[in-house]
């Protein structure tokens, strides 16, 4: 069950995180558990960018930017884990255990799914999951520190 009673829209995750067309990888987030959990949405078209040289014939979602979406809605989560974040940035500084176990093509609805198993403001530690429908196409644990905006 989701703390927050609203999605949170394109438009609150413009205002929490830094990152802009054509790198930012989240649509919505669907539910938000504080210093627990958080389960957010890519939508993933032709449109993209990348799409143009990944690879044309065969567009496939390079597995970086799977990972960037996990660490974006893993920002997101911490932002919502401590009070005071107004000012704070979360930098994603390390990634270990990523596999990639699926394509993500275009069509396709990403859902991430990310648990906090450490929460500090000095380091915090997630594991991220990305699914399209039931089939997990990704996974990563993914440290975090944060800096001043």
């Amino acid at each position: 069950m989701s703390e927050l009673n609203d999605i949170i829209d394109i438009s609150i995750i413009r205002s929490i995180l830094p990152h802009r067309y054509p790198l930012l990888l989240v649509d919505r987030i669907e539910e938000v558990e504080k210093g627990k959990s958080i389960v957010g949405i890519k939508n993933v078209t032709i449109n993209e960018e990348f799409f143009l040289g990944h690879y044309p014939e065969r567009p496939i979602m390079p597995g970086v930017l799977i990972v960037e979406a996990m660490a974006q809605v893993s920002g997101i989560l911490i932002y919502y884990s401590f009070d005071g974040m107004d000012d704070k940035l979360p930098i994603f500084t390390s990634i270990d255990k990523a596999k990639f176990r699926a394509p993500v093509t275009p069509g396709d609805q990403l859902r991430i799914k990310v648990e906090l198993v450490r929460l500090r403001k000095k380091l915090s530690k997630v594991k991220g999951e990305a699914y399209v429908g039931d089939d997990l196409a990704a996974e990563a644990e993914m440290m975090f520190t944060f800096e001043d905006k």
